[in-house]
């Protein structure tokens, strides 16, 4: 969706991976699913009324700051924009299909939200001189300015969100009955709306100080944490698939097992590269009983040279096996059987491949706290960590996580991801040999296949108490994942591999997105009471990032606000 290259376009760029916490709510999964219950929605749409009168009285503010004409006009025809549609608001509801709800107090998350837009509106920003007298008219621009960069969010928010239901619905179905209210949001009109309000917001910018497009910023994104919260906090008094740590009822011995690959699905780049170049900067000038070898006695550059030579044949030969096994016939139907053959080819290359390693010695002479480090500083995925230290932290959740990797380390992996403050983080992998804190060059191997990590798999399953309710999620984005994700409850493909679904779509499996696939889940709740996750054989559901898991499996991430709004008595 583009809005533009002004400062409300690079403002949406840079929070629009917020609005997954909007779209994963109860409230959006029910409504698109065309189930959320008439009460529920009776609720919004009173607390919405009372966003209208807020936003309403924010843009008569700000009109008054405003020192040009034009700007004042086009202020002026938002808010006119906003008062006809309260004015037509009974009408409006009734044309959706729905009875006018009763009038409702204002909720904590409602009184929220009016209490920022009005302090906004109002100047009395932390930060900012508390203008009683906006003596200026720069002053006064400044504060039309902030009030715009309060209100953009909420409609570009809302259009984007209405949008990204509407793709899933048919055009033709006349059962959908929140369909004329989607349809509503996702108009020319609407949109029209929303574009006018940034283009002004764009306009009413340009002469600000850097300090001050700053405020506009956090203003922006306070905004887009404050509608998280007001649809969030919205009731459903209906099952609800999302967020799925509510669907496990601890009384019952309800049990969550997380399981996720580390590279490239965690880290932001591959592990072994990073291993490689510890090695290639720290390597050791002779072994620790003082005897040079053909290892020590090689230089830092032909050390790179190595491993950039065992990375091209690992390249080229991983090429090789895929290109031998997408030659074969594509399956009709899902192929268990079929995809098991086909990896045991990857298994074998895998083993070849690590076997080359160890007999290069590239691995030899790391320093245990050399790859600590490294760990801490790797780059992850974002919201990888925190997603994984809020379920490990989380007491009303009983859960774990198991990090099943081919990586080499598995003090990589636990420095990269732990904290000091939470448990021990459950870890599976290879290992690298040590003798005195230093590695031998030799790698311990645990899990070098597909197959092997399947196994991993079973045996903490094997492990767990078979009473009770125990759900299982997998995370993963390579093909060694692909067993594991297909066992799982609930297998999560993350980003977007070609050579995964070129591999899986070989051999019949499916990839549907993972916000589809919660809709659909939740139609099935309501149509055929059922909530058994186990999804269809041979279907996987894909997301870009740790934000849509952490939305689907905890809900809402609202942060601290970034800025004060100073609510005072007007």
């Amino acid at each position: 969706m583009d809005v533009g290259g002004g400062i409300a376009g690079k403002l949406w760029n840079k929070f629009r991976s917020e609005s997954v916490f909007v779209n994963y709510t109860p409230f959006f999964v029910c409504l698109a699913a065309g189930n959320l219950s008439a009460d529920s929605f009776h609720h919004y749409i009173s607390q919405h009324v009372h966003l209208l009168n807020a936003f309403a009285h924010a843009y008569e503010l700000a009109e008054e700051c405003a020192d040009d004409d034009e700007d004042k006009k086009a202020i002026r025809n938002l808010r006119k924009y906003v008062q006809a549609k309260l004015k037509s608001h009974d009408s409006l509801v009734r044309e959706w299909g729905f009875e006018l709800p009763e009038e409702r107090s204002l909720t904590n998350a409602t009184v929220k939200y009016t209490d920022f837009l009005s302090a906004t509106a109002s100047g009395r920003i932390e930060g900012e001189r508390v203008p009683g007298k906006l003596a200026t008219p720069f002053e006064k621009t400044k504060v039309a300015a902030y009030t715009l960069g309060a209100i953009a969010p909420c409609m570009r928010l809302f259009a984007f969100i209405n949008k990204e239901i509407q793709a899933l619905l048919d055009p033709n179905d006349s059962t959908h009955i929140y369909k004329k209210w989607i349809d509503h949001y996702c108009s020319e009109n609407f949109e029209a709306y929303a574009f006018r309000i940034e283009e002004l917001l764009d306009t009413l910018s340009i002469s600000l100080t850097g300090e001050e497009l700053d405020v506009i910023e956090k203003l922006y994104h306070q905004s887009m944490i404050l509608e998280v919260d007001f649809f969030s906090s919205q009731p459903i008094i209906q099952e609800a698939v999302v967020p799925l740590s509510r669907t496990l009822d601890p009384a019952v011995g309800g049990e969550l097992s997380i399981f996720c690959d580390f590279d490239l699905t965690c880290t932001a780049f591959d592990s072994s590269a990073i291993l490689a170049e510890i090695a290639i900067i720290t390597r050791p000038k002779a072994d620790p009983d003082g005897s040079e070898t053909q290892l020590a006695r090689m230089s830092s550059a032909d050390l790179r040279s190595t491993w950039d030579a065992l990375s091209a044949q690992y390249t080229e030969e991983f090429e090789q096996c895929v290109e031998s096994i997408t030659t074969t016939e594509t399956a009709e139907t899902f192929s268990y059987e079929g995809l098991c053959e086909a990896l045991e080819q990857f298994a074998h290359f895998e083993k070849a491949a690590n076997s080359r390693v160890v007999q290069s010695g590239v691995l030899k002479g790391l320093n245990q706290e050399d790859i600590k480090r490294a760990g801490q500083r790797l780059i992850l995925q974002d919201g990888c960590k925190g997603f994984i230290q809020k379920i490990m932290k989380n007491e009303n959740l009983t859960a774990a996580i198991h990090v099943l990797s081919y990586c080499w380390c598995g003090d990589l992996i636990r420095s990269a991801l732990s904290s000091g403050d939470v448990k021990a983080l459950n870890v599976h992998s290879n290992e690298l040999s040590c003798e005195d804190s230093t590695t031998t060059g030799e790698i311990i191997k645990k899990l070098e296949s597909p197959m092997e990590k399947l196994q991993a798999f079973n045996n903490i399953l094997n492990n767990k108490d078979k009473d009770g309710q125990h759900l299982t999620v997998y995370i993963g984005g390579s093909v060694g994942d692909l067993l594991c994700l297909l066992e799982a409850d609930i297998g999560i493909v993350m980003g977007s591999s070609p050579t995964l679904r070129r591999l899986g779509e070989q051999f019949g499996i499916s990839f549907m997105p993972l916000f589809s696939g919660l809709v659909a889940k939740q139609r099935e709740v309501v149509e055929v009471g059922s909530s058994n996750w186990k999804r269809l054989s041979g279907t996987l559901y894909t997301v870009s990032s740790w934000d849509e898991i952490h939305a689907f499996i905890l809900g809402t991430a609202i942060q601290k606000f970034i800025i004060q709004v100073l609510v005072l008595q007007v």
